[in-house]
């Protein structure tokens, strides 16, 4: 069957720089591009707009889409001009002349992703973040046909839990808890091995279901839970990017890491979800805060080099409001844009997202908006 193909619109060229104000191409754009394995749709926006995640804006214009999600390794696209002389990227029908005995057809493959798929991979095919509530209603591993501490390859497992007779499942231990200060909003939940269902249980007799082990990360303790693979995941490859209309106002609160600080390319955790409306593909701003500055007879300097009085003021004026005292003005400078990241798993109040774009290192903390 023949592959859907797909084309990027593009806001403006070198000579035409802006469209409505909105979005501006690159100097340096090409005029062609061979899409090549191992791209992704950000890459190719990259090379041509300065605001990337604009494209679905522009793509909607444009009548040669069948599915503005899918751009495929070896398609060609050319930088031209519409009828009413607008600038264009459009993808060639793939058969380009090369001389009267000569052409090229273009082989489609898998259509590129919209991010490195490499990276997303382990949160969208196995990695949870599941709620108090959520973990106590999981079958979890009682233990095991050897009467070890840690079950390993090959070793039986018996569950807690009605699974399903040949089911491939995912066993998981419990990991840090999401906070938002001193709220937990979810736990993170690692993958430790996969296995599949030998034997049925019926827990209403007393029966455990019987687990094969065929993988491990880690070692299988008692304890761990089980949860299908195919359970609450959404292996998306293409996402529609999109800046949220609505105000958005969160922070930073993980790393898939584990790292306080982190660049481009990086996975990290919001305090923000579905209940914000937000959806799979929401691109926001990350926001650094400035630091404060303690004025006084001294002159100005920053809070970490005043005084330790000084240093209380601040503190106390941050909590009631009050930033000025009988002989110290407390300034607490604006935040300011340090990059911007993409939402790729979407839940109720929690999300995980990865860091797009950067002009300095990301920290766990930092806000997020739209």
């Amino acid at each position: 069957m023949k592959s859907q193909i797909a084309a990027l619109f593009i806001a403006a060229v070198a000579a035409l720089p802006v469209i409505a104000d909105t979005l501006t191409v690159k100097a340096d754009a090409p005029k062609r591009y061979v899409v090549k394995k191992g791209d992704t749709l950000w890459d190719i926006s990259s090379l041509y707009l300065r605001s990337p995640w604009k494209w679905p804006e522009l793509w909607q214009n444009n009548p040669q889409i069948d599915n503005p999600h899918l751009i495929y390794p070896g398609d060609i696209l050319a930088l031209e001009v519409d009828e009413n002389g607008n600038p264009v990227l459009r993808i060639d029908k793939g058969v380009r002349k090369l001389s009267p005995k000569a052409r090229i057809i273009t082989a489609k493959g898998e259509a590129i992703p919209t991010l490195p798929l490499s990276i997303l991979e382990p949160y969208l095919i196995f990695d949870q973040a599941l709620s108090n509530d959520e973990l106590e209603d999981i079958p979890i591993v009682l233990g095991s046909n050897k009467n070890f501490k840690m079950s390993i390859i090959g070793h039986l497992l018996y569950v807690k839990g009605d699974l399903l007779q040949g089911g491939a499942y995912g066993i998981y231990r419990k990991g840090q808890p999401y906070q938002d200060g001193f709220t937990t909003l979810a736990y993170e939940t690692k993958l430790v091995g996969t296995g599949r269902v030998v034997k049925a249980g019926d827990i209403q007799d007393g029966l455990p279901s019987t687990l094969r082990v065929d993988d491990v990360k880690q070692e299988i303790k008692a304890g761990d839970f089980v949860m299908p693979i195919a359970q609450g995941q959404d292996h998306k490859a293409a996402f529609q990017m999109s800046k949220p209309s609505q105000e958005i106002d969160g922070k930073i609160i993980a790393s898939g890491n584990r790292h306080t600080e982190f660049g481009a390319m990086s996975v990290v955790v919001l305090n923000l979800g579905s209940s914000q409306k937000l959806v799979e593909g929401s691109v926001l701003n990350i926001l650094r805060q400035s630091p404060t500055v303690i004025e006084n007879e001294d002159g100005p300097r920053y809070l970490e080099d005043s005084s330790s009085l000084d240093k209380l003021i601040g503190d106390i004026g941050s909590l009631f409001g009050e930033d000025n005292s009988e002989d110290s003005t407390v300034w607490h400078m604006p935040s300011e844009k340090v990059g911007e990241l993409m939402l790729f798993k979407v839940y109720d109040n929690i999300s995980y997202a990865m860091v797009i774009q950067t002009s300095h290192p990301i920290r766990v903390g930092d806000s997020v908006t739209n």
